[in-house]
């Protein structure tokens, strides 16, 4: 397409989103633009779909709080997705359970794993223009390569037309995210469009943002929504006492009376303290006793609200549920900064604006190379 062709200058893409979650990665799309002040296409929600009651309030609350109908609240495999509203654009978070170098890595053998395949019934009835696809950087890895090899090969022919698919592991605290998270987001633009996706330049690479500078500057409000403390036992607070910030329970420095008794694999973000002149480790949705993440000079976890903004979610963004749910759905989200980033340099590349871009990091032909189908993942798509 001719970069002068104005026929996406002032295109509203319709957005759906499946697995979305509180809504990060839908915000940060509707929050996307050209330039300030300069015309150019746009971002509408019209539709989303999770399986978690929670989830799907607070994302209907924040993103379509007068349309309850504009999220399905569900399994997605009961989506009849020529009943649901047209799109032009879809994004797609699916779960990365099967996926996470955290657990087993079971890929295609786990029941989360082949949950991609619905997004590719969803771009098959609609053959949106776009779609954007985020999962953890264990999704290269799980089975062997071949899952990657799999769904990248699945995405590249879907729908009508197939599409131009850029994948790439982005590192999320080069784009502004005061976290260490890693993840890989694919771009696909229909082949007849005649465009390709390019991966945007990092912003703040060098310069991070540090959380105390997230957390701090403004200062969080003493009745923000979601702040609420997490009770700890006196024994955590002590033990937290003798943590000097960036250690985690296994500094040599803990009483030994302090200590955790535990064999074999120590993990690195048990009570960890934050580093306040970095980043923050990656906010996690899930785990037990020791992961909630924890503050860097006093001795508790961070609320729920300090690790939305960590996750770049506004302190007005409203999360529905008890304190544990609101955990989890923080720690699930797409940061809202590092989705924005992204979906700018999709309107952009839409738009025929020019934008400073890197190299994709991710060899399509050294990923295809490991190309090997599954029957019964095969037999889900048809």
């Amino acid at each position: 397409m001719n970069k002068n062709d104005n026929k996406y200058k002032n295109k509203v893409f319709r957005f759906a989103e499946l697995f979305c979650g509180p809504g990060g990665l839908s915000f940060g799309a509707v929050s996307a633009s050209v330039a300030n002040g300069v015309p150019g296409p746009k971002i509408k929600a019209v539709w989303a779909n999770d399986i978690d009651p929670d989830t799907c309030k607070t994302y209907q609350k924040n993103i379509h709080p007068n349309d309850p109908k504009a999220v399905f609240c569900g399994p997605v495999e009961k989506i009849n997705f020529a009943k649901i509203p047209h799109f032009d654009a879809l994004a797609f978070g699916f779960p990365c359970n099967d996926f996470s170098q955290v657990g087993e890595q079971k890929g295609f053998r786990g029941y989360y794993g082949p949950l991609y395949t619905h997004a590719i019934r969803a771009i098959n009835e609609h053959n949106p223009d776009w779609f954007m696809a985020e999962n953890v950087s264990g999704l290269r890895s799980a089975n062997s390569g071949h899952a990657f090899a799999q769904i990248l090969e699945d995405l590249e022919s879907a729908g009508k037309y197939g599409y131009e698919i850029t994948p790439n592991l982005y590192f999320f605290e080069d784009y502004g995210v005061p976290q260490i998270r890693h993840r890989i987001v694919i771009i696909g633009i229909r082949k007849d469009i005649g465009l390709k996706f390019k991966v945007p330049a990092p912003t703040h690479k060098g310069k991070h943002v540090a959380v105390k500078h997230a957390l701090e500057n403004p200062p969080i409000a003493n009745d923000a929504l979601n702040n609420e403390l997490t009770k700890q036992s006196s024994t955590v607070i002590e033990r937290l006492k003798h943590i000097p910030p960036g250690k985690n329970a296994w500094y040599e420095g803990i009483p030994q009376h302090l200590r955790l008794n535990v064999k074999g694999a120590r993990m690195s973000q048990i009570y960890k303290r934050l580093d306040p002149q970095k980043p923050s480790y990656t906010i996690t949705g899930s785990g037990g006793g020791g992961t909630h993440v924890y503050h860097w000079s006093e001795p508790r976890a961070l609320t729920n609200r300090e690790r939305a903004r960590i996750q770049t979610f506004p302190d007005s963004y409203i999360f529905v549920g008890s304190k544990e749910s609101v955990r989890k759905q923080v720690g699930m989200a797409v940061p809202v900064q590092g989705a924005k980033a992204i979906v700018e340099a999709v309107l952009k590349t839409f738009a025929g604006i020019p934008y400073q871009v890197v190299e994709a990091n991710v060899n399509m032909e050294i990923i295809k190379n490991k190309k090997s189908v599954p029957q019964q993942i095969a037999m889900q798509i048809q």
